[in-house]
């Protein structure tokens, strides 16, 4: 089926173009367009990104030296710097926002994990954020420290599907803490987050919509315990074999045993790979590899499969051999 095809153009099979067009409709995105359609503006950008182009200039570059291959790419006959800068000033972002989510959810049911670990019957969410430097000479609406511009990109990760669900981008200045005034908690599942998130006012609006949190107590946490459930203490769980440190947890959940809660916990840190493909293969590893493929002819399976290098022929030359290490 993907004989001939460039790699690109198998990846862009994928996607649901009757749902796109509808999105493009509703939003009227191609009115007055002759030729440059939303779809053609929507390859394009995601060439650059899938390439690391750093700039408009950099991705006009880089798509100029290729014009031969526009149409069999899906980026129209009308691809100029203009064309591509004036449809993403003009054009509503909401259409690509919503074919993103829309995107998404189907990713979530695809890549559903039915024997997860910790036998829990709601999903399973992570939250953190990472800042992104800034020049602020550029960008100076960014403003982060004195000679420091920045952002932040919040990201809710679902551990079950090892996919995104929701993204959010603020100045760098916005505490992480913040941001759980706008996630809408889904009854049920559990959202694992770090110290920085603590805030009881915001937990306890998460715990009367039915959801439950897991997260470390900070070191200078103040309470006092009022009632304690019997636990047998010879088989408790007491530290972290691997760095043989103690850990207090809270939660809102008193039905998982401690090592579940610990478990749950130790999920949070998936966050940080945000999300793995059906291959054996990290993100940063298929990225790497598409950046540099997307214009090769093999089927999008032979280019992300690991090869066994032992059976490379030519290692066994000689010549090849490296000694002395």
């Amino acid at each position: 089926m993907n004989q001939g095809k460039y790699l690109f153009a198998q990846l862009t099979d994928f996607l649901p173009r009757r749902v796109f067009d509808r999105i493009v409709n509703n939003h009227e995105g191609n009115k007055y367009v002759r030729s440059f359609t939303c779809w053609n503006q929507m390859l394009c950008m995601v060439f650059g990104q899938l390439t690391s182009r750093d700039s408009m200039r950099d991705l006009m570059l880089s798509l100029e030296a290729h014009r031969p291959k526009y149409y069999h790419l899906g980026f129209g006959p009308t691809v100029s710097r203009r064309n591509l800068g004036k449809a993403n000033e003009k054009r509503s972002y909401k259409i690509f926002e919503e074919f993103a989510c829309i995107l998404i959810e189907e990713a979530r049911r695809s890549c559903y994990k039915t024997d997860f670990e910790i036998k829990v019957d709601g999903n399973v969410f992570a939250l953190d954020s990472t800042t992104i430097d800034l020049c602020l000479s550029i960008f100076w609406w960014a403003e982060f420290r004195r000679q420091k511009g920045g952002i932040k990109l919040h990201t809710l990760y679902d551990v079950k599907t090892s996919i995104p669900t929701f993204l959010y981008i603020s100045n760098a200045k916005v505490h992480d803490v913040n941001i759980l005034d706008l996630i809408q908690y889904e009854a049920g599942s559990f959202y694992v987050i770090d110290k920085a998130y603590i805030d009881y006012r915001r937990l306890h609006r998460l715990h009367t919509q039915g959801a439950f949190f897991v997260t470390r107590a900070k070191d200078n946490m103040r309470f006092n315990r009022m009632y304690s459930k019997p636990v047998d203490k010879t088989v408790g769980l007491r530290y972290d074999q691997e760095t043989n440190k103690e850990f207090v947890f809270l939660t809102n959940n008193t039905c998982l045993e401690a090592i579940e809660i610990a478990l749950l916990d130790k999920k949070h840190w998936e966050v940080e790979l945000f999300f793995k493909w059906k291959v054996d293969r990290s993100i940063y590893e298929i990225l790497q590899i598409l950046s540099i493929s997307l214009l090769n002819k093999t089927p999008i399976k032979e280019t992300l499969t690991k090869c066994d290098y032992k059976d490379v022929k030519e290692l066994n030359n000689k010549q090849l051999i490296i000694s002395g290490f």
